[in-house]
């Protein structure tokens, strides 16, 4: 079983998403040839440095072993695998969407379930246990 990937992106972005039965991609995805995913571990960091005080976002959960297109994990940021999906994300792949609000210092708050695993995911990663 493949490690779940996440896409944060905007109510709005997601609700034509689910209207339209597939998503092809923001903006940034377009441009790029490729949706952007992140892992549980860079997930956080993702959305201080791309979505840094802005509200109204969803966390997309997406199952990998589920997608329909070819998802490469390619470098970025210092050298780090970054999930990217070179076609369209087709909604069955979704298994979860989850607001993610401001707290008072404008950090994102992510769900407490996924913050557990965002850090063990990390301490593997750091350990190799």
């Amino acid at each position: 079983m493949t490690p779940k990937i996440y896409k944060i992106i905007s109510k709005s972005e997601w609700q034509r998403a689910e209207t339209a039965g597939v998503f092809k991609g923001v903006a940034i995805d377009l441009t790029d040839g490729y949706i952007h995913f992140s892992t549980a571990a860079q997930a956080a960091e993702t959305a201080a440095k791309h979505f840094a005080g802005k509200t109204d976002l969803l966390l997309i959960t997406v199952n990998p072993d589920e997608l329909t297109q070819s998802l490469k994990w390619e470098p970025s940021r210092g050298g780090a695998l970054f999930p990217h999906l070179y076609g369209d994300l087709n909604m069955d792949a979704v298994e979860d969407k989850t607001a993610l609000p401001l707290n008072a210092d404008g950090a994102h708050i992510f769900p407490a379930s996924f913050q557990k695993l965002a850090t063990t995911v990390q301490t593997i990663k750091e350990t190799g246990q």
